[in-house]
């Protein structure tokens, strides 16, 4: 199980960007978190295998209709903790 944190700039706010990666990840089944930054960007914390993260950073990439994705970040992060699910965090 990988984990990696991304960072999407870009029009992601109030597009539907988080519902969308929500239903992405259930899709995938990856889980983790999803969440709006108070900078316009959105964060999201994406855990399950290299093949399944692979694909959800390229959804994420052309995002919804509405949207307009400019750059996504990408790293891995040594987490100890397994998420449950994936969820919107405030």
């Amino acid at each position: 199980m990988d984990t990696r944190r991304c960072v999407v700039r870009g029009r992601v706010q109030g597009v539907g960007f988080r519902w969308f990666v929500t239903r992405s990840a259930e899709d995938l089944g990856v889980r983790g978190t999803v969440r709006n930054r108070a900078d316009g960007a959105v964060e999201m914390v994406l855990q399950a295998d290299a093949e399944a993260l692979e694909a959800m950073i390229d959804r994420v990439r052309r995002g919804p209709p509405g949207s307009r994705v400019q750059e996504v970040e990408c790293e891995p992060v040594e987490e100890e903790s397994r998420y449950a699910r994936f969820e919107v965090v405030r």
